[in-house]
């Protein structure tokens, strides 16, 4: 029988309303389980480890990333699966951080909440969690089915560092528009099998728990001035995510490309994404770009902003030089790009 472990942070599917106030306020796990009582039907056996203080993923950051991260490693042996309870409006972030931080992994870590409590009427929660799980214990010759960070929410599993919140008022709450779904729940559980990554046979998992989080984020508009540009290069940071126009174009004024490579030739890296939520970067295809490459800014591709900032904090922690930081953001190390 597998065994999954809970990790229960916190957010809108651990919440209920007070009676008096009518405010949302955090629950215990067991006050969750008191309102699935489906839980107890499925093959498996339950661990669940709650935090000691309920998270509002607002305040989500890389110490608590790790410490998600050391719990996976300290129970990762003895557990099939593990099923992350946490708020939807960070979710991607934390699934994107974990991603770049559990290297080779072979088990499924599967991220899931929802829109309303867990006690409402018409909650999404109970089919959340409870196929969250049933995915998070699915194997196929004795192996997992999806070994991947993953996000389930509203009948679709994503890869995590594929997927951002889109909406805060539908039950589909996620999209993943540059690759498809990892699995889909209807009448059966339907696994993208082509689409879902393994790690190599033999390897083992690697945690890694130095996230830098010296990033600047620069998002142009017609008309940005050079006091904003220069706030942002200028900042004590070592690495910025530049959400750029269409195919990752830029200004071309001499002002703007100036300061660009001043930034780069101090030894900060700048990666360029789209603010288009299809479709990639393409540095060089239009005049307003190609300067960029030239000058070696990194092409972030079609990453989605949760994990450019994400990967930028991983490779600060394990790279001091800028080169390979720029390189490695340009390679697709956990299927978080697709590189042209």
């Amino acid at each position: 029988m597998s065994q999954i472990l809970i990790i229960y942070t916190g957010g809108t599917i651990g919440m209920m309303s007070d009676p008096v106030t009518k405010v949302l306020k955090p629950i215990n796990f067991e006050q969750i389980m008191d309102n699935v009582p489906e839980l107890e039907k499925l093959n498996c056996r339950i661990k669940v480890h709650s935090f000691d203080e309920i998270i509002d993923s607002s305040n989500m950051n890389p110490a608590i990333w790790s410490d998600l991260a050391g719990l996976i490693e300290s129970n990762y042996h003895d557990n099939d699966g593990f099923v992350i309870l946490h708020g939807s409006d960070t979710m991607a972030y934390t699934a994107s951080a974990l991603s770049f931080m559990l290297e080779n992994l072979g088990k499924p870590v599967i991220f899931t909440g929802s829109q309303l409590p867990i006690s409402a009427i018409r909650t999404d929660a109970k089919e959340n969690l409870m196929t969250a799980i049933e995915i998070a214990k699915a194997k196929k010759n004795d192996r997992a089915r999806v070994p991947e960070v993953c996000i389930y929410f509203d009948y679709k599993l994503f890869r995590g560092n594929r997927a951002f919140k889109y909406n805060s008022s539908k039950f589909e709450a996620f999209r993943s528009p540059n690759y498809p779904i990892l699995a889909e729940s209807g009448v059966h559980l339907k696994f993208s099998v082509n689409d879902i990554r393994h790690p190599q046979d033999g390897e083992n998992l690697i945690i890694h728990n130095n996230l830098i989080s010296d990033v600047g984020v620069l998002k142009l508009y017609p008309g940005i001035g050079t006091k904003v540009v220069e706030a942002i290069l200028n900042a004590d940071v070592r690495g910025v995510v530049m959400e750029t126009f269409g195919a990752g174009n830029t200004t071309t004024d001499a002002w703007f490309i100036s300061l660009l490579e001043k930034a780069i030739k101090d030894g900060k890296v700048i990666v360029d994404i789209s603010q288009c939520k299809v479709g990639t970067v393409e540095l060089g295809r239009y005049e307003t770009s190609k300067q960029l490459k030239d000058m070696g800014v990194a092409n972030g591709y079609d990453m989605t902003f949760e994990s450019a900032v994400t990967k930028m904090m991983y490779l600060l922690g394990k790279f001091d030089d800028p080169a390979l930081v720029k390189h490695y953001m340009e390679t697709d190390l956990r299927g978080e790009i697709t590189v042209s």
